[in-house]
């Protein structure tokens, strides 16, 4: 490690000490490494999802199920419920066989490589796991990390090929000692300091070590590829009531949003427009449109009411009664659906 390396280290771990985040699943600088189950949790719902977003949802999930081995026991459509509006619903999927395999084998692994073996943990969240709550030294590096370092070392390639080389130069200024509170001060300074837009430079630890900030324009890194435009997709979503109750269906375990429950909808999907087929026949009116946007598409989702029908659904599903729909941990989509259905 060279000298500049271990100043950029020294710096910032001091700089930690005394402005780290308190957030549910840490422990404070210098205190003993946080339990693994809480670690791993954070990080898999922090994937694609911000802090505030995730902090009552962990709170919920550590009441229900307070270790890894609470969580492998509990039924598949509880936790999926629970986890209803995160997103990326094959995290929670993961999750489930994530948790089970740990509980069979007595513990979390204590190496990136045992980590790994895991279903849903890929190369961040093993890092960040080992490191965090292992102690052992990892290059841990999310969006936070990427942006730091692209400023810190002026990395002028765009992403994501841009990608090896933050990881090289990430690698380089980790230091063998406190790694998992160096990955922690790294995200801390991302998050609150260096910022995507207005960087607090005149507050940064490592200000008179950043190239961007010598060359007077650090928000321009990390530098981003042109966006491209997301397909756009139509749909239709289906409400049918009875005795105050609305027909759910289940959703297939493989796909969009697999394994939730929801409303029934037409097939569509991030290649195609849905048939526009209703489940049953009937005098169906239009509610409104529900505009969502997914990772890779965009949709615009029609809410069918069914006024008078002349059949009722068959086939899998459930009368799932109206008063209690919030408790059916329906995905964000769906839940939006509804409300423009009772509206």
């Amino acid at each position: 490690m060279t000298a500049s390396a271990q100043s950029i280290a020294s710096d910032l771990l001091s700089w930690y000490d005394s402005h780290a985040r308190v957030l549910p699943w840490r422990s404070p600088p210098g205190a003993p490494a946080p339990d693994p189950y809480r670690v791993w949790l954070s990080e898999v719902m922090l994937q694609q999802t911000t802090t505030a977003a995730v902090a009552p949802y962990f709170a919920e999930f550590t009441r229900r199920w307070p270790d890894v081995d609470a969580l492998a026991a509990a039924p598949e459509e509880e936790v999926m419920a629970a986890w209803a509006g995160l997103g990326y619903y094959s995290r929670a999927r993961n999750l489930i066989a994530a948790a089970r395999a740990v509980s069979a084998h007595g513990a979390f692994p204590d190496s990136e490589a045992g980590l790994r073996e895991l279903p849903g943990v890929g190369a961040y969240i093993a890092a960040a796991v080992a490191a965090i709550a292992f102690n052992r030294r990892a290059v841990v590096v999310d969006a936070n990390v990427e942006r730091v370092v692209s400023r810190l070392f002026a990395l002028s390639d765009p992403l994501p090929g841009v990608r090896k080389a933050i990881r090289v130069h990430t690698d380089a200024i980790t230091p063998d000692v406190r790694s998992g509170d160096f990955a922690q001060a790294m995200m801390d300074l991302g998050a609150t300091i260096c910022t995507p837009r207005d960087p607090r430079c005149l507050l940064c630890p490592l200000a008179d070590d950043c190239a961007a900030r010598l060359q007077g324009d650090p928000a321009q890194y990390p530098v981003k590829p042109a966006k491209k435009a997301k397909p756009q997709r139509q749909g239709a979503a289906w409400w049918i009531v009875r005795d105050e109750a609305v027909w759910l269906v289940r959703r297939e375990e493989k796909g969009m949003l697999g394994g939730m429950r929801a409303l029934p909808s037409d097939g569509w999907s991030a290649r195609a427009d849905g048939d526009g087929a209703p489940p049953v026949a009937g005098e169906w009116r239009k509610a409104g449109v529900v505009r969502h946007s997914f990772t890779h598409f965009d949709l615009d989702l029609a809410v069918m009411v069914l006024a008078e029908g002349l059949s009722m659904p068959t086939g899998g599903g459930e009368w799932w009664p109206i008063a209690d729909l919030q408790q059916a941990g329906l995905p964000t989509l769906f839940a939006k659906a509804a409300q423009r259905a009772l509206a």
